[in-house]
């Protein structure tokens, strides 16, 4: 049996392809957690298929807690964050982020 951590990561990346599935979105898991079974980087734990262009690579990080100032508040559709000297990253809820993909997914001629 492998070592919990890699159980609750495996759980984790079958819930993101479920979820996206359940959007309406083609998603699946990378065999063994290693994105080279999809032709991508090691690090690619799932694809999304949003449309015949657009490919999502994912990896999955599920942790126990996650630093309260990087959860978007409830009154925000997104946190935008930036160490020094870095690029900007969005956090938005995956369920959203689900939501704005099926629609871009439906306004495909």
């Amino acid at each position: 049996m492998s070592h919990p951590s890699k159980q609750k990561g495996n759980r984790y990346e079958r819930e993101i392809v479920k979820q996206a599935q359940e959007a309406g979105i083609e998603a699946e898991r990378a065999w063994g957690s290693n994105g080279r079974a999809l032709g991508f980087h090691e690090e690619v734990d799932c694809l999304l298929h949003v449309s015949e262009e657009l490919k999502l690579r994912i990896q999955a990080k599920v942790r126990k807690k996650i630093a309260q100032h990087l959860k978007p508040s409830v009154f925000v559709d997104m946190q935008v964050i930036k160490e020094d000297r870095g690029e900007s990253l969005a956090v938005i809820r995956y369920k959203d982020l689900l939501e704005i993909l099926a629609m871009l997914n439906t306004n495909q001629p």
